[in-house]
């Protein structure tokens, strides 16, 4: 996908707290928290604004950025996310808390993937055998305790009575074959903020960026076309 962008945007790309190569937080924390980390690192570049894109949590730490700072986000782009999970949903986020403590890393991750991708994923062998593959090597492993924050972080996450006041410009993409995040979490989404287009992947899971790129990237870049064409006219 960043080969794509990169030829018009200038992209930048974080690893949340015990995510990657950031370090892990020994407290539990919140979504708000997340996004305070996301415009600290906005002040120290320099950045004065950006278009928002986040997937999962990175939809809900988008939207607490918008509250955080609105003067900032010209426009979010939500994948697979959610304004307020329903008990079952938050059920599901207990249980992955707690198979992250009780499972060697590497087998976690790979526990997920049948959860995550469409069926039109797992008829192409040869993309599951890459996918597996890239879980072997990945070198920067979560930490079972920055799972279970994280866990902790999106059972309590809840934007839906201030969805209304989100006033830049969103789009809502979400797979017709998530199996993790409800489809209907991107209906009320879309129903909630006020500039909000919804659009519906077809064949594509959870996992929408690593199976559907192309289909991601092009609606990505078709509604950023549109928010430029409506700030010439203005």
């Amino acid at each position: 996908m960043v080969p794509d962008l990169v030829q018009d945007y200038r992209i930048l790309r974080l690893d949340n707290r015990g995510i990657g190569q950031s370090s892990t937080s020994e407290h539990e924390y919140r979504v708000t928290d997340l996004a305070q980390d996301i415009a600290v690192l906005l002040e120290y570049l320099g950045i004065n604004a950006v278009h928002v894109a986040g997937h999962s949590l990175g939809g809900q730490i988008a939207q607490e950025l918008v509250f955080l700072a609105p003067g900032k986000v010209k426009s979010l782009i939500l994948l697979a996310t959610w304004a307020m999970p329903d008990p079952k949903f938050q059920a599901l986020m207990q249980l992955l808390g707690d198979l992250a403590t009780r499972l060697e890393m590497r087998f976690y991750l790979k526990s997920l993937v049948h959860w995550l991708f469409s069926d039109r994923f797992f008829a192409t062998p040869q993309a599951l055998g890459q996918l597996l593959e890239t879980l072997d090597s990945i070198p920067d492993l979560p930490s079972p305790q920055a799972l279970v924050h994280q866990s902790q972080a999106i059972i309590q996450s809840n934007t839906v009575s201030r969805l209304a006041s989100i006033h830049c410009p969103a789009l809502i993409l979400h797979g017709d074959q998530d199996l993790i995040t409800p489809i209907k979490f991107a209906h009320q989404l879309a129903q909630g903020i006020p500039q909000a287009q919804l659009a519906i992947l077809p064949e594509t899971g959870d996992g929408s960026i690593i199976e559907s790129p192309q289909l991601v990237t092009g609606a990505m870049l078709a509604f950023l076309k549109s928010i430029k064409g409506e700030e010439r006219k203005s």
